[in-house]
């Protein structure tokens, strides 16, 4: 299995950068000291989600009865309609009202290093289907130990991201943001693709004899 598709997957759907807009504006009025706690506490957040998924996703599937095929086909669609938002520009994990309810969390001095920047903002559905599906195809332990690798990562560059969100903001602006936001939903979409495909060929192998002659 090649080890780099889950990380680069892992990257195109947690885009920090493509959060940058939705974090200065969840975090204006916050001192310095409550801005870092709140980046430490969604970086957190994001390995744990990354790591859980990789480590105990496919005893949650198999709890609920449900084929790894099924899971597949469904993982895809989920990460194909992902692609979709962030080739217009938006967050792969944001849903309509992420922001009003940001907004309403801050107002009410509540934390919202967790909901909704870390989930669903960061990861969510998406995230954590990409992560059972690759752990499924993983054969050996130290392969499971590369992708909880892959969620340090993913969090240490969230981690920067978001720590330089300003400067950041400041130098690409809304319009560099949206360029990589639907660069990397066009590499997520054929990633997509390919597991969808894969899913499919398992749930109807005669997708796979080809025409007969």
């Amino acid at each position: 299995m090649d080890l780099l598709k889950p990380l680069i997957a892992l990257l195109a759907i947690v885009n920090p950068i493509g959060v940058v807009p939705f974090f200065i504006h969840f975090t204006q009025g916050f001192s310095a000291e409550q801005r870092a706690r709140t980046i430490r506490v969604t970086s957190t957040t994001v390995f744990l989600v990354i790591a859980l998924s990789a480590l105990a996703g496919l005893k949650i599937i198999e709890f609920f009865g449900i084929s790894l095929a099924s899971f597949q086909v469904g993982g895809g669609t989920l990460l194909l309609i992902s692609s979709l938002a962030m080739l217009n520009a938006q967050p792969a994990e944001s849903k309509p009202g992420d922001v009003e309810d940001g907004q309403q969390k801050v107002d009410a001095g509540a934390s919202i290093a967790v909901v909704p920047l870390a989930i669903p903002l960061l990861t969510g559905p998406a995230t954590i289907s990409t992560m059972v599906i690759y752990a499924e195809k993983s054969r050996q332990l130290w392969e499971l130990a590369v992708f909880v690798g892959y969620g340090v990562v993913i969090a240490l560059i969230t981690f920067v991201v978001l720590s330089a969100s300003g400067r950041i903001a400041k130098v690409i602006g809304r319009t560099g943001i949206n360029v990589m936001t639907r660069l990397m939903g066009l590499i997520l979409a054929a990633m997509a693709v390919e597991l969808l495909a894969d899913g499919l060929m398992k749930l109807f192998p005669v997708l796979g004899t080809g025409l007969p002659r």
